[in-house]
């Protein structure tokens, strides 16, 4: 039950870019298709997941040789390793994805709520429902749920500017004006999920 408060506290209830506003710029800029969105949701989950595992194990090794000061850069080069191997993989894998995700791609090394969750599982401060204690493998549940809600949440505002693309706007809220105002309100939507877990 532990695992499973876990996950849908991650995924609806304190979304990353719903709720606690972190990986906005992909968020407004990967998101006007939804085979776009889909890509950099996985994305950002094969990477969000495997530096999770590592700067996990190393900020245990920050930790016994005290050089904590180091986190943030270390948690960093990691992501930014990472990244940069999806970066290799897709190129040779999916080419129209690749293009598809452009500079966006090179940006998820920068993605706030890449590094928060890190930082987070690193330190173990999330939230967690009673009884849970931060280790390795909730952690790792944490990280995987975040990047779910991540993915979760960009096709769904993807899927939402395709449909505003074929509807009859306004000309002043056209583009940006109106595509941050459904970001708003598909965010109030998500609140509605607070105080579930």
């Amino acid at each position: 039950m532990v695992y499973f408060l876990i996950f849908i506290s991650a995924v609806f209830v304190n979304n990353i870019v719903l709720s606690q506003f972190l990986g906005i710029c992909p968020f407004l800029g990967v998101s006007k298709k939804i085979n776009t969105a889909l890509g950099m949701g996985a994305a950002v989950t094969f990477v969000m997941t495997l530096a999770t595992i590592v700067t996990y194990l190393l900020q245990q090794l920050l930790v016994k040789y005290e050089l904590e000061f180091l986190q943030t850069i270390l948690f960093i080069l990691v992501i930014a390793a990472l990244v940069q191997m999806i970066e290799i993989i897709l190129k040779k894998i999916s080419p129209s994805l690749y293009q598809a995700l452009g500079v966006f791609l090179p940006l998820i090394t920068t993605n706030c709520c890449l590094l928060g969750v890190a930082i987070m599982v690193a330190q173990g401060t999330y939230k967690l429902p009673e009884g849970a204690e931060p280790g390795l493998l909730i952690g790792l549940l944490f990280a995987v749920a975040t990047a779910l809600g991540f993915a979760l949440a960009l096709v769904l505002f993807a899927g939402m500017r395709e449909q505003l693309a074929m509807a009859k706007v306004p000309k002043a809220m056209q583009g940006t004006p109106i595509a941050l105002l459904t970001a708003g309100l598909l965010a109030m939507a998500f609140m509605g999920f607070s105080g579930v877990v």
